[in-house]
């Protein structure tokens, strides 16, 4: 199954570092924090990713270009040509297609320009700046017993962000985006969908958060993986430091390719 990372945003509330390179590509304890989420998933067997870009894309594709010597040993050989020799290479064995799509794109159009590389195949959905201990399994054996157009994982963060309305059965029955409230629940990313929910976006101009997931939750079509561990996003310099400061304790929640 693939996993689609939206990565293409401004990432204005922490422009300290976007102004340099995409909000995804901010460092925490010297990797991305797109890195920290693909190891995430990797650490349960998704290896294949589709990274959405958009505002800097450039930085993105010569991260991943580089990455393979970024991760190995070497030895230069300047007597014989500089011929070059890689070593005892330790890289993740991850497929990424890195796609350019679009500067002023909204997410649910950045999903929809990705979907010939999709196949018709149920994807996993997440964005480029939250960090989760979710168990990646548990949640797609969820998604499969329930046969809904599209599962998230509900989580309770800062009264910050927006709210989802779920009832005894984990149904989603309302779905408000960012709405300054602290009722509950709020849409932490990491989703499983099925292919004709792109059917719901109809192009550049859709937001993912709006149409398509508000049809899902008003057809009966959109169900919560309820997540009562750890998640943050890096929305602010704020958030990074917090972050930073998990990871300076060798124990930082996300980290599931280490904790286990």
């Amino acid at each position: 199954m693939k996993v689609v990372i939206l990565a293409g945003g401004y990432g204005t509330r922490i422009s300290e570092e976007s102004y340099l390179k995409p909000k995804p590509m901010i460092e925490l304890g010297g990797q991305p924090i797109l890195w920290h989420i693909m190891k995430s998933y990797s650490h349960y067997g998704y290896n294949e990713f589709i990274i959405c870009c958009g505002y800097k894309a450039n930085v993105i594709k010569e991260y991943f270009a580089n990455y393979y010597l970024y991760r190995s040993d070497m030895t230069f050989d300047f007597a014989n040509n500089g011929y070059m020799t890689i070593h005892n290479n330790i890289a993740e064995p991850w497929r990424v297609t890195i796609v350019d799509t679009g500067l002023d794109t909204l997410t649910g159009g950045r999903v929809k320009r990705v979907a010939k590389y999709l196949k018709n195949e149920t994807f996993m959905l997440t964005y480029g700046d939250g960090v989760c201990d979710v168990n990646i399994n548990e949640l797609v054996k969820y998604h499969h017993k329930h046969g809904k157009l599209a599962t998230i994982t509900a989580v309770r963060p800062s009264s910050r962000f927006g709210n989802l309305t779920i009832n005894e059965k984990n149904m989603v029955s309302n779905f408000a985006e960012k709405r300054q409230e602290n009722s509950g629940y709020i849409n932490g990313g990491f989703m499983v969908l099925e292919p004709n929910f792109l059917d719901h976006i109809s192009g550049d101009e859709t937001i993912l958060e709006h149409e398509p997931l508000e049809y899902a939750a008003n057809s009966n079509n959109l169900i919560a993986y309820i997540h009562n561990g750890f998640w943050s996003c890096m929305d602010t310099m704020r958030d990074k430091q917090h972050l930073e400061s998990l990871l300076a304790t060798g124990k930082a929640p996300w980290e599931v390719w280490k904790n286990d």
